[in-house]
């Protein structure tokens, strides 16, 4: 299957489903079930092929193609796009009602995960940034689904906002990287690392997008705050796209920039504090999708450095890792999802309350939660282990003492902030809860429901927490089959993984990580005294409304309604850029052929003699008369340079001009009005006789400057055997440009159809005055 029919897959029924079908969501969720499962299984295919490749045209001339390989990592996550999006569909069918809304989160979800499909398949970067600003918009549309929601709402711009701004910054990468290179593809950079000032600024900038779309420190604050969306929408966005968009950034970049000190820095220092910021935050949290949240920030930190370090053995184990925490973190907010669908509550403390009612999902969520805190035997423990071996033998220098560190306290508030979660659906179920969280249109209880909807609901939880458990007893097996995405991630990634490693160093980490980790969570309250007050949601809304209202002020100091003024600043400003760009070609200025001849200098004279009487004559008819002969002096020097057509073009547009002058002065005051006292006679006249020369002067030097031949010759040889005509003006109006001629006179059409409109409604107003004072 073609990659462009494969992409299409996904992003064309899902702009049907949000236009057609919206009346049949549960037919548009069968429809997107079938494109995702077709999909998933055409990546596995292309995948098997040994890594199939594709390339779309687009703007060769300019190296920009969308180019596609589908290599181990494409595939990886390819399938984890399909197969959790297929979970998070089911799940979606009994939980929302079956609705219009319902239909718009099909079809978004379906364009989502066709985007994302295309980001993770990207051979290179500007294929990977026109899907990373397709992901940022369907996620901006997900998380405010509610749109009658402000929280919803403001979530959305939040998160657009950032992930936007850091799309911009990756988007300069792309161009640096382009001009100073040549190429974008992953591969020949990773082939030839890049090197040298521009590149560097590329790779930062690269970073910057990086860490916005993956939540990393300090742009980590919008993530918790996209919890404002439905709970399958939290589901997929945490466990396999958006924030995952990141991370395969930087698995993709990391081999050819992070041997830089600054690179490695960069991804150690943000990984660290997201690490450590994510954790402390989880274990204060009393919503459960909100300790969620806070924990999957925390679990990217730790993938950014595993990732970004360009270890070979790291890539391994961030890759394992990816591979756990998009299962359990699924199940985790589902199985939070149905809790708080049978019970109306999301509450930590009444957790145990869902698992009484629920039995089934209380104990697939206790299973993925264990794989979140890394316990035997489940995936999350074996791929802690792994990302535990690589740091301590990771050959990083000071980084790599700081990454170790970092990830060893951010590992123990992992395990704290799931032994809390796991405590609380454990304990013994209190009758209720005062502190309950309501859900508000997201929550939807269900008093009896049918086989169904039970399945639907409990359904992926199962599967997520079996996944976990028989891929962690099948470590080697899942380690071989992960080794193909490790080497796509670095070339030299090579590794395997086991359940049970020995006793050896990393052994003893990871019991006094639990041992640590487990003290905290027992002892952490599941209803703590003071809420969590490190937010950077306010910063962010802090700047965001210092910009409006700035924004707002210099609006209302600039835009005051004065046509001179615009006039003054306008004209200021281009004198400047003109008067810079002269001073830059002066050598090119030369003075044309023709300029010193008697006649021409006396026309232009009197013309300037013209131009300068109409800005000092204080009577409108007087000035619009010398207007009118500065006019008819242009069409004098056009006649002598050879050009009659202009020259008759301009006599009749000044003739016409004439008569609408005279027509709208017998309206006006005889005499101008006073000058304003902001703008006085000399200022004006300083400007005024700047754009005079700087104009004609910018005209030659650009003249002068020019490297290849004019297209001018090519119009007068083309003009005859092609368009049958010898008037080269007329051919390039009528044929060469006939689309910009045509649209030029639709523009005055629109404009004159306008006037008339406005005097006959002038005309229509005047006459009901005149009227209703003779009635009086």
């Amino acid at each position: 299957m073609a990659v462009a029919t494969l992409l299409a897959a996904h992003l064309l029924p899902g702009l049907v489903l949000l236009i057609g079908v919206r009346r049949r969501p549960v037919v548009a969720a069968v429809v997107a079930a079938v494109v995702m499962a077709a999909t998933g299984a055409a990546v596995v295919v292309a995948g098997g092929d040994g890594g199939s490749s594709a390339t779309v045209e687009w703007l060769p001339s300019l190296g920009l193609d969308l180019r596609f390989q589908f290599d181990g990592l494409a595939v990886l996550m390819s399938v984890l796009v399909a197969v959790l999006g297929l979970a998070v569909l089911a799940f979606s069918l009994a939980y929302f009602e079956h609705d219009g809304t319902y239909a718009r989160f099909v079809g978004l979800f379906a364009a989502f995960a066709g985007s994302m499909t295309g980001l993770v398949s990207a051979a290179d970067l500007f294929t990977m940034f026109i899907f990373w600003e397709l992901t940022s918009v369907c996620s901006f549309l997900l998380i405010g689904l509610n749109d009658r929601s402000e929280s919803a709402r403001t979530a959305a711009v939040r998160a657009l906002l950032t992930t936007g701004a850091g799309g911009l910054c990756l988007l300069g990468g792309v161009a640096l990287l382009q001009v100073s290179q040549g190429t974008t593809d992953f591969d020949a950079l990773v082939a030839s690392p890049p090197s040298g000032a521009m590149a560097g600024t590329a790779a930062g900038l690269i970073l910057v997008g990086a860490f916005t779309k993956s939540a990393q420190f300090p742009f980590h604050f919008w993530l918790p705050g996209a919890m404002a969306a439905p709970t399958p929408v939290s589901a997929y966005l945490h466990s396999a796209t958006m924030v995952k968009a990141g991370i395969v950034l930087l698995a993709r970049t990391a081999p050819a920039f992070s041997d830089a000190d600054a690179w490695r820095w960069a991804v150690v220092v943000a990984g660290g504090a997201t690490m450590l910021v994510g954790g402390a935050a989880a274990l204060r949290q009393v919503d459960a999708k909100l300790l969620l949240a806070h924990g999957t920030v925390s679990q990217l930190g730790l993938l950014a450095i595993l990732f970004g370090s360009g270890d070979p053995k790291a890539a391994f184990a961030g890759t394992a890792h990816l591979l756990a925490h998009a299962v359990f973190k699924m199940g985790l907010f589902l199985g939070v999802g149905a809790i708080d669908h049978g019970t109306g509550s999301r509450h930590v403390a009444r957790l145990a309350e869902g698992r009484r009612a629920l039995p089934l999902v209380g104990a697939s969520f206790a299973m993925v939660g264990a794989s979140m805190a890394g316990i035997v035997p489940m995936l999350g423990f074996v791929s802690k282990e792994k990302a535990v071996a690589a740091l301590l033998d990771a050959d990083l220098g000071d980084p790599g003492t700081v990454a170790l560190l970092a990830a060893g306290v951010g590992m123990v508030l992992s395990v704290a902030y799931s032994v809390r979660l796991l405590r609380a659906l454990l304990r013994r179920a209190p009758g209720d809860s005062a502190g309950a969280v309501q859900q508000g249109s997201d929550h939807h209880h269900v008093e009896r429901e049918s086989w169904l909807v039970r399945s639907a609901l409990h359904g992926p939880v199962l599967l997520a927490a079996a996944a976990s458990l028989v891929l962690g007893l099948a470590a080697p097996a899942t380690g071989r089959w992960i080794a193909s995405a490790a080497s796509a991630a670095n070339p030299r990634a090579s590794s395997s993984l086991s359940l049970w490693p020995g006793f050896n160093e990393v052994l003893a980490v990871s019991v006094a990580v639990l041992a640590v980790g487990f003290v905290i969570g027992i002892r952490a309250p599941l209803e703590p005294s003071r809420p969590w007050r490190v937010r950077g949601e306010r910063a962010f809304d802090a700047v965001y409304n210092a910009v409006l209202s700035g924004a707002k002020r210099l609006t209302g100091a600039i835009q005051t309604g004065s046509l001179p003024m615009y006039a003054t600043v306008f004209l200021a400003v281009l004198g400047s850029v003109l008067a810079v760009a002269v001073a830059g070609g002066w050598d090119s200025v030369t003075v044309p052929s023709g300029v010193g001849e008697p006649l021409a200098v006396v026309v232009a004279a009197l013309t300037g003699a013209f131009a300068i009487a109409v800005a000092v004559v204080p009577v409108r008819f007087t000035a619009a008369f010398l207007l009118g002969g500065v006019g008819l002096g242009v069409a004098v020097l056009f006649a002598m340079r050879g050009a009659p057509d202009l020259a008759l073009t301009q006599l009749l547009v000044e003739t016409l001009t004439m008569v609408m002058f005279l027509i709208a002065l017998r309206a006006l005051p005889r005499r101008f009005a006073p000058s304003p006292t902001w703008s006085p006679r000399p200022v004006r006249i300083a400007v005024a006789c700047a754009i005079g020369v700087l104009v004609p002067l910018f005209a030659v030097a650009a003249s002068g400057s020019r490297s290849t031949g004019s297209v001018a010759g090519e119009y007068v040889e083309r003009s005859v055997g092609e368009a049958g005509g010898r008037n080269v003006v007329n051919v390039i109006l009528v044929d060469f440009r006939g689309f910009d001629t045509m649209g030029e006179i639709t523009v005055l059409a629109v404009a004159a159809l306008g006037v008339v409109n406005l005097v006959r409604v002038a005309e229509r107003q005047r006459r009901t005055r005149s009227a209703n004072g003779g009635a009086q």
